[in-house]
Parts: structure tokens; sequence; C-alpha cells
């Protein structure tokens, strides 16, 4: 740690960082980079819904206002609006750009879009979801920019900001709910939903473009110096990645609190071990459906283990054995040894959690990353997947049972833990490496890849296989022409010397 610091000298930066989405595991992700940049000297000013205190170098700007966070939302409002690719790739793209628009507006922002502004930024940290027009200030600013990805792979973002694409044979599309395609049905369904939200994308894009042009829309846009990926690859599996992408994956991991007296003594107090469940931040868990309720509840009072459960207001016929609560501390339950299994809905914070902690899970994805990352917990042996809308009281009780009796994934969700701890460098150490390169080497384009440079047909070779394809048609054509040729004249030759005979 010592040698890395003293490698990387560089001036104390002003930094301008912009939370595009007012999801809290996504500013979990973002306020922890900012952390380590604080602490390590930096000055940043952060648009956020979420606020924490000004501190030393940490100045907010309160945008909760005007794009206020996203939490505690009914859940059939969320399947409903993100159920399907469509509309969730449509919704993606139009709260990424509403967000923007409302940002830019702010007039803190117009002053520093202005070049008014007191201070003067050297580099833009932001987040983009689906629109590149959050790059808008860095463009404006003619300053690097570091994108923060939290979830761990954006697929329909590759190649506009490395400019390759992940292959779909073999590495799983981020809206595909598998980590690796492995057969035929899953490689061909990966081929086309990547190019299904892709095209996506662009039309969406372009039909909002159309309806309420922006001056982002007609600026060449800069793309990333560095992007900081939300990733490791014990979560998510081994694949190609450019010099400009560098993983973080667990960067909001924090060292581990004491945790409140009565949830403390519930947990010691549980012989046979406890059960945390919760849906996270962004889903209201007394909003499910009441059948799904009834199902959880009924299975959960039949176990003999004490459960944690995070509910929002008074929960009808409570079990015995069940503590509720509107917030948990999550981490620090987490990372207790007699916790046993983790109940969630697939967010990558809550799937770190786990990882770190070493518990097993049994996951209800809703969305977005959340099938995909559930999935790869379950390759990795530590976790059983289920479906909301379908489960029952006997098939979750089947699942909970076989988790907390079968001590295999127990085992598996350690050794994933071991191998997740095991790193040459914390990704606080990344973040601080990473981010003073780009601001000693102006942004650091060699790190660009060249590809960025050519249209797709290049990229995909398009021109170039349509020349050997063109050659091999010339040359084939030629040989039958030839072929064709000959045979006339033999024939002919042989005609004329039989008529003689």
């Amino acid at each position: 740690m010592t040698t890395l610091l003293q490698r990387t000298p560089v001036n104390a930066a002003n930094i301008l960082a912009v939370q595009t989405i007012p999801g809290k595991s996504h500013w979990n992700v973002m306020r922890a980079v900012l952390r380590v940049l604080t602490d390590r000297g930096h000055t940043v000013t952060v648009f956020t819904q979420f606020l924490d205190g000004d501190r030393d170098g940490y100045i907010e700007v309160d945008v909760s206002e005007q794009t206020g966070p996203r939490l505690g939302l009914d859940a059939s409002f969320l399947i409903e609006n993100f159920g399907t690719t469509r509309k969730l790739m449509a919704n993606m793209e139009i709260a990424t750009r509403t967000n923007c628009d409302t940002i830019y507006k702010h007039p803190r922002m117009v002053d520093i879009l202005k070049g008014t502004s007191a201070r003067k930024f050297d580099l833009v940290i932001t987040e983009p979801l689906v629109s590149e027009c959050v790059a808008y200030m860095a463009t404006v600013l003619r300053v690097p920019m570091i994108y923060v990805v939290p979830p761990p792979i954006v697929t329909y973002l590759e190649r506009p900001l490395t400019g390759h694409v992940s292959n779909p044979a073999v590495v799983g599309h981020v809206l595909s709910g598998h980590g690796v395609p492995v057969t035929f049905a899953q490689r061909f369904a990966n081929v086309v939903l990547t190019i299904y939200c892709s095209t996506l994308k662009w039309y969406n894009e372009r039909q909002l473009r159309l309806a309420s042009p922006q001056p982002y829309d007609t600026m060449d846009l800069v793309k990333p110096s560095i992007i900081f990926t939300n990733t490791h690859f014990i979560t998510e599996p081994a694949r190609p990645l450019t010099p400009d992408v560098i993983q973080i994956g667990g960067i909001h991991l924090t060292l581990p609190e004491p945790i409140p007296k009565d949830i403390l003594e519930f947990i010691d107090d549980a012989p046979h071990g406890v059960i945390y469940f919760t849906f996270g931040s962004v889903v209201s868990m007394s909003s499910l459906p009441e059948n799904v309720q009834n199902a959880f509840r009924k299975a959960l009072a039949q176990v003999p283990q004490k459960v944690l459960w995070k509910y929002e207001g008074e929960m009808e016929d409570k079990p015995k054995n069940v503590m509720t609560r509107e917030w948990f501390p999550q981490r620090d339950i987490l990372l207790h040894p007699n916790v046993k299994l983790f109940i969630s809905h697939g967010g990558i914070s809550g799937v770190y959690e786990a990882v770190d902690g070493g518990v097993p899970v049994i996951g209800f994805p809703f969305y977005y990353d959340q099938p995909r990352n559930i999935d790869n917990l379950v390759n990795a042996g530590m976790a059983i997947s289920m479906d909301l809308l379908s489960v029952t009281e006997e098939t979750f009780l089947n699942a909970v049972l076989e988790i907390v009796i079968n001590d295999k994934y127990q085992k598996n969700a350690k050794i994933a833990s071991e191998q997740f701890k095991d790193r040459s460098k914390s990704p606080a150490d990344s973040v601080i490496y990473w981010t003073e390169y780009v601001l000693r080497h102006n942004g650091a384009p060699h790190l660009k890849s060249h590809v960025l440079n050519q249209t797709w047909y290049q990229y995909f070779l398009v021109d170039v296989i349509s020349t050997i394809l063109f050659i091999a048609f010339f040359n084939l054509f030629i040989i039958y022409y030839g072929l064709k040729m000959m045979y006339k004249h033999i024939f002919k030759f042989y005609c004329k010397r039989k008529t003689v005979k």
C-alpha cells in the first residue's frame, strides 16, 4: 500500500460528481468512491439525492426535490413498468435523460457549465445508465471523465463506451438471467437479446431526441477515461475487459459496526441460527401480493430458525419467530456467524455483502441485473433462485430447509468468501491509483481502444468479410465459366467427330 501511494503523487484535484440515478444501491457505490477520494485529499462537489452532510473536502448540492430518491416502491409498479425488456429499456432511457435535463437546469450546475462558478474542476465522475447524456458536463468543461457503474455489466453500453462487444456465446447479457449461457437455447436467446436491446436503445434514444432535442444531442460527447465497474470475478464470470475498465466490486463494503442491542440479543438467542429477509430499499415488502406474503409467513413459521424480516408497517399474523423492522443494519447482520441464510432480491450490493460474509442466498429477482446476479451465485453453489409470483408455501419452505440443512451451500459460500477477499489490492487502492493516473496523464487517452474510431461494419469485419466473399464468388464464377467453356468446346468437338464417323 505504501509503495502504491508513493508512486502516485498528484496535486489535490477539484472533482465534480453527479449522481444521475436516484437509487440507494447506486448511491452506495458512488458514495464509497467519493469517500476514498476525499480521504485521499481531493475536493469533491457532488450533486446528489442522498445527503450525508458536508465535511472537509466534500460539498453537497441537494437535488432530491428535482430527482427524488426512489425508495419503497410498490412491487406491482415495478413489475408493471420494468417487467419486460421493452418497458425496462424505455423507462431507463427516459429516466436517464430526464435526470440529466433536471440537473443541468439546476442553478449551481448552470453556473458551472457557464464557467461563472468560483470553483474550477479537473475531473468529472458520474454514472451512466442507458443514455450518454451524462457526459455533457465533461464535454463542456473539457476535462476528463470517469464513469462509476454499479451493476456488474452494462452490455448495451459496452460498444459505445469501450468500443467492444462481449461475445454473446460466453458472456450473458445483463438482462439475460444467465451469467454464462451454456446450452444452445441460452446462447441463441443471448444473441437475440443483445441485438434486441441494442436496437431498442437506438430507437428509444432517437425518438426522445426527436420529441425533445437537448444540447447534448448535437454534441460529440467525450468518452470516459476509465470505467469503475462494481464487479469481481467471483460474483461475475471471467470475461475479457479493455484496460480502461477497472473492477472495484465490493467498494461499498465498510468495517462492521456494533449491532443494536435488541437485534443482537435476538440473533444470539437463536440456537438454530437466524434467517435475514429483505428485498432492499427499492421494493416495499408490504406491497407484495397477499398470496405471496401468506406463503412467506406460513413457511417461515415452520422453520426452527429465527427470522429478521425487513417489513414496512405492521405485519398481520406475524409468526412468533419473526422480528420485523423498517430498517436493519444489513452489512453487520450478514457478518454475524449465527446468520444461516439471506433471502434477497439479488441487488448487487446485497450480493457482495452475502459473499463477503459467506452466507448462502435464496433469491427472488425482480428485474434488470438481479436474475443474472442470483444465477451467478447459483453457479457458485451458494444459492437457490425462485420466482416471486409463482412461489408457494411448500416450494419456499423446501428451499429454506434445503439450504439450512444441506451444508454444501454453507461450504460453497465460505469458499466464495475466501476467494472474494483474496486480492492483490483493495478496491479503494484501485480507485485512488487509477483516478490519479487519469489526472496525471491528462485523461489517459492511451487507455482507449482504437476500435472507438471504427464504424460498426469495420469492427464486425463486414467490409473484410464482404471483400473475401466477393473474391471467392468471383473466382468461383471464373472457374465455373472456364469449365463451362471447356465443356462446351469439348462437347462440340466430340459431336463433330461423331458426325464425321
